[in-house]
């Protein structure tokens, strides 16, 4: 038997386990589309917002430029979005989803329905997961 190291005593421990399981479950439903989750989630942000800078992206999805760049260079390579830059202010890239980005949003319309009925939650639970969770990340200080 292994010896607790404490871990499973920690909130924090949880909240990453927890996160890298979800993870886990899009993984099968993602690789035939060649996509990794970060990238699943960029789409879904431009699939609700449209057009996106990168800057807002990176606010949506609470990564920094290093982390985006390189995602959304990735994405642009598959063939799920483009780059341009701003007319009216070069320094500003805004993203856009082409016709490939634009179907997987039907393709993977029932994914987070999916991953939701995987859990052992009830519905109710899974709500009060997410306004808990949600809770976690508003009162965190930048």
């Amino acid at each position: 038997m292994i010896e607790s190291t404490g871990l499973d005593h920690m909130v924090c421990f949880q909240l990453h386990a927890a996160s890298r399981a979800m993870t886990a479950v899009y993984r099968p439903a993602l690789d035939p589309h060649g996509l990794t989750y970060p990238q699943y989630l960029t789409l879904r942000a431009l699939w609700h917002h449209g057009p996106t800078t990168v800057r807002t992206l990176g606010h949506l999805l609470d990564l920094d430029s290093g982390t985006l760049s390189p995602l959304l260079k990735r994405l642009e390579t598959a063939g799920h979005v483009h780059r341009e830059r701003g007319t009216t202010d070069e320094r500003t890239v805004i993203v856009h989803l082409t016709d490939t980005g634009t179907q997987l949003r039907d393709t993977l319309a029932d994914l987070p329905k999916r991953v939701a009925c995987s859990t052992d939650l009830t519905e109710d639970e899974f709500v009060q997961l997410h306004h808990l969770l949600g809770r976690v990340r508003a009162g965190r200080t930048p």
